[in-house]
């Protein structure tokens, strides 16, 4: 029998929470050390949908990339979104943990995952953590020259489909070699060294200033295209390698990854 406690343990040596960045709130949220479980899912964000196909495939825990209860909580009444979550879990005795940004800056964290799809090689964090290979955000090298299209064309089969696509800034035939890339929101990281000696940038949640002030600035000194991907399909693609990381660690466990698209967008008006 596997109790929760049993997975913190492992979760806690997959994704350090000392990793995990000062304003985040990461660990287990809901459930007690001591009760077993059986069969654990995977998702990005935690809503009552993903809570209803949780209970459909049979989990009785649910680990989390985006924190539920990441900004200040004054009420977990039922009839918020928020409450409602977490009384259903309860309710239903299924477990709830968050691992947010420690699991981004680990070996194989969310943008590994997404610099292994592209198969990228000589591959390093753009800001280096408390080891070489950890940190936030990865770059690293396309096997040859790319035209900046084709690579968009690339993500959008190895990213799961949304109404926003992928928003590229740059000519379709510019090629690119040295990939700088971040899973989640990364205009934070436009000004890092590693971003702009790149070709091209990959990201999510690219605000139109900081973007445009980037591209204005790239067109001048020959800089990286910018590629823009929905924020929840860039972290999906991380949740198959931790069910894998986690089948391996605890072998008499399920570990399932739910596709239910969390993205907020529904559909897109082209004009």
């Amino acid at each position: 029998m596997t109790t929760i406690g049993d997975l913190c343990v492992v979760v806690e040596q997959l994704w350090p929470e000392s990793g995990a960045e000062p304003w985040d709130s990461v660990g287990l949220v809901v459930g007690g050390r001591g009760a077993t479980i059986s069969h654990v899912r995977l998702c990005v964000d935690v809503t009552p949908t993903v809570i209803d196909d949780a209970e459909a495939s049979g989990a009785d825990f649910l680990i989390a990339h985006h924190p539920l209860l990441l900004r200040g909580v004054t009420t977990v009444a039922e009839e918020t979104y928020k409450g409602a979550c977490i009384a259903r879990l309860i309710q239903n005795r299924m477990g709830l943990l968050a691992a947010h940004t420690n699991a981004d800056v680990v070996e194989s964290g969310v943008s590994d995952s997404i610099a292994s799809a592209l198969k990228l090689t000589s591959v390093a964090p753009i800001v280096h953590g408390s080891s070489p290979s950890s940190g936030i955000g990865r770059v690293g090298n396309l096997a040859q020259p790319t035209p900046v299209g084709v690579l968009a064309r690339t993500l959008a089969t190895l990213l799961p489909a949304t109404a926003q696509g992928i928003r590229v800034s740059g000519e379709f035939e510019q090629l690119v070699s040295r990939v700088a890339l971040c899973g989640g929101a990364g205009d934070s990281l436009l000004g890092e060294p590693e971003v702009r000696n790149a070709d091209v940038f990959i990201t999510s949640d690219l605000r139109h200033h900081p973007a445009s002030e980037f591209r204005e600035w790239a067109k001048l000194e020959a800089g990286p295209a910018l590629i823009d991907v929905s924020h929840w399909a860039s972290e999906w693609l991380w949740l198959e390698t931790a069910a894998a990381q986690l089948r391996e660690k605890i072998p008499t466990l399920t570990v399932s990854v739910s596709d239910v698209r969390t993205d907020p967008w529904d559909f897109l008006v082209v004009q």
